[in-house]
């Protein structure tokens, strides 16, 4: 439910990495992860969907505000019940919105015109592949695991397609949400150590497949592309082309 309260264990964990724990409480937490690999995960895990937020709209939060959104509205008298109605049904949705993604552990901001799948491929980019010590949940050396696994949680059959021909190998795989539900990352990693993530959620327009399609997101490249009971999201900073000759590597492998 969305009005229940954090344990007192991840409130913890949730200041520890915000840095609003009195230096007594912190040395409590540190202690804390140095005796329990969980919730150091945990930990890794938050401070990773921090510093992707503040990647991807660090640069938006340092615009000045428009001179239009300063100034002071004026209401007439019989519109300030309404004006304070709206605002608060809007702060809800808002608070829902927010709340259930902090919840899946899947932050996004909707933008109008950009694909979901785009943006959620960007996001899971920006905040898995920096990670040093937890990319990912399943490592890539338990393959046949980790396809299982996902299949397993998707509903629908889940493969990681081998892209070791144009240079990148499988670091692992991890499970994620969506909008449709639970969603599979897997990631990639060339000899020069650059990432390349492919997201994969639920397609829920079974009959309907479509050719590639190109977008970005705060600087991140993706194609995306619907096939089958899965819709297909390749994202990475490298060239078009070669993103694109993934993309289509990929595809090889997974349609149906």
């Amino acid at each position: 439910m969305m009005n229940e309260r954090l344990s007192p264990e991840l409130e913890d964990l949730h200041a520890y990495v915000d840095g609003q724990l009195t230096t007594q409480a912190r040395r409590r937490v540190t202690a804390r992860l140095a005796a329990d690999p969980r919730a150091q995960r945990q930990v890794d895990d938050y401070t990773a969907l921090r510093d992707g937020l503040r990647a991807l709209y660090g640069p938006v939060a340092q615009e000045p505000v428009p001179p239009r959104l300063l100034r002071k509205p004026r209401f007439r008298q019989w519109q300030r019940p309404m004006a304070a109605m709206a605002a608060s049904l809007m702060l809800l949705a808002a608070g829902g919105i927010i709340g259930v993604q902090l919840e899946r552990g899947h932050l996004t901001a909707p933008l109008a015109g950009t694909p979901s799948i785009v943006r959620e491929a960007a996001m899971a980019y920006a905040v898995y592949t920096p990670e040093v010590r937890h990319p990912v949940e399943v490592p890539g050396d338990q393959a046949q695991h980790l396809v299982t696994w996902l299949s397993k949680r998707m509903g629908v059959p889940v493969q990681a397609p081998q892209l070791d021909t144009l240079g990148f190998g499988l670091v692992g795989g991890r499970l994620l949400a969506s909008d449709d539900g639970p969603g599979a990352l897997l990631m990639y990693e060339n000899a020069q150590g650059q990432r390349v993530v492919l997201y994969a959620c639920l397609n829920e327009d079974h009959e309907r497949d479509s050719a590639f399609r190109f977008g970005q997101e705060d600087g991140v490249s993706v194609f995306h592309w619907l096939e089958g009971p899965l819709s297909y999201a390749v994202a990475g900073e490298l060239d078009r082309g070669g993103l694109l000759a993934l993309a289509e590597a990929i595809y090889q492998q997974t349609a149906i």
